[in-house]
């Protein structure tokens, strides 16, 4: 069990390393003066990554509570 403890911990920094790149992604996205429609269009691909890491750092924690309890 303690392999899932560290698998987990794993994807957690990744979701987490995830959600600060779309934190650098919008900011990049919020100073770079695009016209209204393409701002749109980009934060929303912002959004779908920003969904995705969180997914995976809520995997990750679900691992490491399960390998915790498991263990």
């Amino acid at each position: 069990m303690e392999l899932l403890i560290w698998v987990g911990a794993g994807l957690t920094l990744l979701g987490v390393a995830g959600l600060v790149w779309c934190i650098v992604l919008a900011m990049r996205a919020r100073n770079s003066g695009l016209p209204d429609d393409q701002m749109k269009a980009r934060l929303q691909q912002v959004v779908a990554l920003n969904l995705g890491a969180l997914a995976v750092s809520g995997l990750g924690l679900m691992a490491v509570v399960i390998g915790v309890i498991l263990g």
